[in-house]
């Protein structure tokens, strides 16, 4: 949900630090062995993907979400175009249910509710309702928006192994092109608890590492320039 913050999610780097200087003040250097862990898992989540096929008939595409299973089907017909896991939204800000249509797609759409403060050289991440005077605003990234409802929407984002949003619907980066490709504006979406999917399609289902802890992208970066909105894998469709 964009009116809700969904940055410090976005930025698991503050995490990170934070469990950095414990650890260290308290335990001495992280051992060896816990470093190669966290190095293979993030290898894990920047090589992490999905397969996907480009529909016959684009007028077909239809997507379905189980937020139960945190699952997102693309299907044209009863054929999968593309099977991704979600993370949905959090308990106290849940993902709507209901059904909608994809009714705005901006690959570089930023959030007009969050993100940083700048002045000179300083950044920092707020709320734009919480800007200090002076400083201006630049809004979260939030590459491969496609939202199906006022302020919600998919889009790339941290994937975490439990609800974990704002409301909105995040992808895991290197899938988020191909997601992006595959539906339009007019595209139906059905978000329930559970989808008939869930039992066939979405068993077994690969999920990228949890996020939690690694380190994010530098504020400058995700807010002076477009680099964040790119980095990705090329999308290559199964049938291309």
């Amino acid at each position: 949900m964009v009116k809700m913050f969904e940055f410090c999610a976005l930025r698991p780097f503050m995490f990170a630090a934070f469990v950095g200087a414990f650890l260290f003040s308290s335990c001495g250097p992280i051992p060896q062995s816990a470093t190669a862990l966290k190095s293979a898992a993030m290898q894990a989540y920047e090589s992490y993907n999905r397969p996907a096929t480009l529909p016959t008939d684009p007028s077909k595409v239809r997507v379905k979400v189980s937020l139960n299973n945190q699952m997102a089907y693309v299907m044209e017909g009863s054929k999968p175009l593309l099977v991704m896991p979600v993370t949905v939204g959090r308990s106290s800000a849940p993902t709507p249910r209901g059904s909608f249509r994809i009714r705005l797609k901006n690959h570089y759409y930023r959030a007009n509710t969050h993100g940083y403060a700048i002045k000179g050289n300083v950044i920092r991440g707020c709320y734009l309702r919480n800007r200090p005077s002076g400083w201006r605003f630049k809004g979260t990234p939030m590459p491969y928006w496609c939202e199906f409802k006022s302020a919600y929407g998919f889009h790339t984002g941290w994937m975490k192994n439990s609800p974990a949003s704002g409301g909105c619907l995040r992808m895991h980066k290197n899938v988020a092109p191909k997601f992006y490709r595959l539906v339009r504006v007019g595209t139906p979406v059905s978000i329930s608890y559970t989808q008939s999917e869930d039992a066939t399609i979405g068993q077994n289902i690969p999920r990228p590492p949890d996020s939690t802890g690694f380190p994010g992208n530098p504020d400058d970066m995700m807010a002076l320039t477009q680099n964040f909105f790119t980095q990705h894998q090329a999308p290559v469709f199964t049938n291309q």
